[in-house]
């Protein structure tokens, strides 16, 4: 690598490669940053719990990951879908496509807990019917309690493993097994092995932003 000023030539060569980049400005001169929240962005899921009187209370996740058949969930302290997983530990994981921002957003203001809790009172409404209030389409589960949201394409019915309340930062870290998984037809390829990424077009959420898919990039070694 060669540098001069402001300007780096990087070159890479082997017998399928030739790669030069002149202009680079500043490869090594990062700054320091604080973001309040460190949402890099994962795909939305809205979690359905079942409430004490049986019914399924929603409510919009931006901190998930999978592994296996575990997804992890970042879940907040003070909310409803805690107190609902501690109780009942069923629950359905749907994820949305990214033409459902705006019932994402409008649900994401609404909560299940009565009273609303005291650090939510400025920004947030009680709403026993989270589907009615979010027009959002209740349908019925396979192996689970909680039911699932019709509008978005891709469900997953999982079972609590383990809750870690622990750590400090006013939330919880839930660990669940999925059950099942389930899509819309057109979204499943090869008998239910692959999922057609842009058929599902998810929701991204990055620092608050709401992101679809952009430019497809190509495929990793190891997605065959």
């Amino acid at each position: 690598m060669a540098a001069s000023g402001n300007t780096e030539t990087i070159e890479a060569d082997n017998e399928d490669m030739t790669f030069i980049a002149e202009d680079v400005v500043g490869i090594d001169s990062h700054v320091r940053i604080d973001p309040p929240v460190l949402y890099f962005g994962t795909p939305i899921g809205i979690l359905s719990s079942l409430n004490p009187d049986g019914s399924t209370n929603i409510a919009p996740n931006s901190s998930l990951w999978y592994l296996a058949d575990r997804v992890v969930i970042g879940i907040g302290s003070s909310s409803k879908t805690l107190s609902n997983l501690r109780r009942h530990r069923e629950l359905v994981v749907n994820l949305p496509s990214s033409d459902l921002r705006d019932a994402v957003e409008k649900l994401g203001r609404y909560t299940g807990s009565h009273p609303v809790p005291e650090e939510k009172r400025e920004k947030y409404i009680y709403a026993p019917d989270k589907f009615s209030a979010t027009c959002l389409t209740e349908t019925p589960s396979e192996e689970v309690r909680p039911a699932g949201v019709g509008e978005c394409p891709i469900r997953l019915e999982a079972v609590v493993q383990q809750i870690n309340e622990s750590g400090s930062g006013g939330f919880a870290l839930v660990e669940a097994r999925v059950l099942s998984s389930w899509a819309r037809p057109e979204l499943s390829t090869d008998g239910g092995k692959h999922v057609s990424i842009r058929q599902w077009n998810p929701l991204f959420y990055v620092f608050r932003h709401y992101f679809g898919l952009g430019e497809h990039l190509g495929a990793d070694w190891k997605a065959n």
